[in-house]
């Protein structure tokens, strides 16, 4: 693909527009395309980043992954909450309350071991600081693969999955505390 001369960001955008195919799809009632669908999508989010190794690496590249990606994560919810609002609309809400809370602490962690210049390879070569997690991005894909081959079980499984993102945030600002808990130090004026 690279030599191709398709662009990191370029598969970054198609695997979104898959994902949101994806989330289409299954609102509709078709589960089965749908999950396809979102397999592509996550295909695309995989060879992305291979992509950018291969050529040219971006901090902007990683922001618009990441975002896409976030993008991507409400998305899959949202298309079994329209699917049947009646028996999702309530788990859909807490699955997703679950999922921001989950990727502000992400996110929060992030930019405070960007401010100390953390530095870590244990994921990869990343953009941005990864911390893990009980849950994290392939937890998440099975557990949309999970609801996409057995819709029924949305509710009931998002109520779960929602809770271990939950423990997951909690955990990570537990981590941050223990981490970032020092006072700050104020650069000396001259």
């Amino acid at each position: 693909m690279a030599r191709a001369g398709l662009s990191a960001n370029a598969v970054t955008l198609v695997g979104l527009a898959l994902g949101l195919g994806a989330a289409g799809t299954i609102a509709t009632g078709h589960v089965g395309w749908g999950l396809a669908l979102m397999l592509a999508s996550r295909l695309a989010d995989g060879l992305d980043g291979a992509i950018a190794r291969a050529t040219r690496k971006t901090d902007f590249g990683g922001y618009l992954d990441i975002t896409c990606d976030f993008l991507f994560y409400g998305a899959i919810p949202l298309g079994f909450v329209i699917l049947d609002p009646a028996s999702n609309a309530l788990a859909g809400a807490f699955l997703l309350t679950s999922f921001y809370f989950n990727g502000a602490s992400f996110l929060g962690y992030a930019i405070l071991a960007e401010k100390h210049r953390m530095h870590t390879s244990a994921r990869g070569s990343k953009s941005l600081y990864f911390t893990g997690g009980i849950l994290e991005g392939a937890e998440t894909i099975g557990f949309f693969i999970l609801i996409c081959l057995w819709p029924v079980l949305f509710a009931p499984a998002s109520y779960v999955f929602g809770a271990l993102c939950f423990v997951t945030a909690v955990s990570r600002i537990l981590l941050a505390r223990q981490v970032f808990g020092s006072p700050v130090q104020e650069e000396e004026k001259i």
